[in-house]
């Protein structure tokens, strides 16, 4: 796995090169799990996935996962949500995140995969606070709940963020349909 910056990873996304329209995955990593969410064909929203359970013996398990993803979604990369503080900087919370990135480059078998961090303050806050009217009783139900769609919120906020400085950017080329970032 290749760490890249933000508009890189959209760069690489655009420029595809395979029949199918590349798609992303979010990722809010947690202690016990990690949500999942997944870009349409367009690359503009943001849609639910699924959930997988993180423990300190199933890495490979994890890896074989996210490798049938990339199979099944034509993925081109991650956008992983980090932890920053309000300063820009990493929070405490951040070493689980960089914790599984790195077991999972360590497992190699996701080699051919991009990645890039995301800020992803609050996104679980704002979920609990969507959740909370539904009263649900299920408190298990309700973390994987709030897990996959603080992946959602991730996930939105970078594909807004990168199609919105696309669109302002405004410097595609006509002739071949490519665009590019300032």
């Amino acid at each position: 796995m290749r760490l890249l910056k933000a508009e890189e990873l959209f760069r690489k996304l655009l420029e595809g090169g395979s029949k199918k329209q590349p798609r992303l995955l979010g990722l809010d990593v947690g202690s016990k799990y990690v949500g999942l969410a997944v870009s349409d064909q367009k690359n503009r929203i943001a849609l639910p996935l699924s959930v997988l359970g993180r423990t300190k013996t199933n890495i490979n398990l994890m890896a074989d996962d996210f490798k049938t993803l990339v199979e099944n979604y034509s993925l081109a990369g991650l956008v992983v949500g980090y932890p920053f503080n309000l300063q820009g900087q990493s929070s405490p919370d951040a070493s689980q995140v960089s914790l599984l990135v790195g077991e999972l480059c360590k497992t190699g078998k996701l080699d051919d995969l991009s990645y890039t961090y995301w800020d992803e303050n609050f996104t679980s806050k704002c979920v609990e606070a969507l959740l909370n009217p539904l009263k649900l009783n299920d408190p298990v139900e309700t973390k994987t709940m709030t897990d996959k769609f603080a992946a959602v919120c991730i996930l939105q906020g970078y594909l807004d963020n990168m199609n919105r400085a696309l669109r302002s950017a405004d410097k595609c080329d006509s002739a071949s349909g490519k665009c590019f970032f300032v």
